[in-house]
């Protein structure tokens, strides 16, 4: 089958949500970007499939649980569904470099390349934005076009950038 899904990769701390705290894991900390709800609706009204990969590295130092991070991805699916927004699907690393060696940190491209062949995602018409350059080395490693944002910065003007030149306005 041939890939044709557009998708639409998020970085969660700082890009989806505030990072002024060092770790996000609990839901009352979770403070939402200006503009990433309307930012993820004009990609969705386009047709991409929208993911978040994410490191969450407390997880492997102890600081919070597996647990923890589903209850805040939960809590934010909700919160966008609220606005007819559908997460795809949520990928994270537990792992830390000091704790244990894995394939999945960013900037290793593991989490991308198994959305990518789970959903068939057509790496042309792939991006991935985030505010580190960690993000910025998965998404060349993956294939797929790297959006490098001021961290907590609003994103809706890239994201109408982004879909113009899908269809050829830019």
């Amino acid at each position: 089958m041939i890939n044709s899904n557009k998708a639409i990769f998020f970085d969660r701390d700082g890009v989806i949500n505030d990072n002024t705290l060092y770790y996000t894991y609990k839901i009352a900390d979770v403070v939402f970007n200006d503009g990433i709800f309307d930012a993820m609706k004009i990609f969705q009204d386009n047709g991409y499939l929208i993911f978040v990969v994410t490191n969450q590295s407390g997880i492997a130092k102890g600081v919070y649980t597996h647990n923890d991070v589903l209850a805040v991805h939960q809590f934010m699916s909700a919160e966008f569904k609220k606005k007819s927004i559908t997460i795809t699907n949520y990928y994270y690393c537990p792992h830390h470099p000091e704790k244990s060696k894995c394939l999945c940190r960013k900037p290793d491209s593991l989490l991308l390349e198994k959305a990518i062949a789970r959903y068939k995602v057509d790496k042309n018409n792939a991006h991935f934005i985030g505010d580190m350059e960690t993000d910025m080395i998965a998404a060349n490693r993956a294939g797929v076009k790297g959006h490098l944002i001021e961290s907590n910065s609003n994103i809706v003007e890239l994201a109408r950038k982004i879909c113009q030149h899908e269809v050829g306005v830019l």
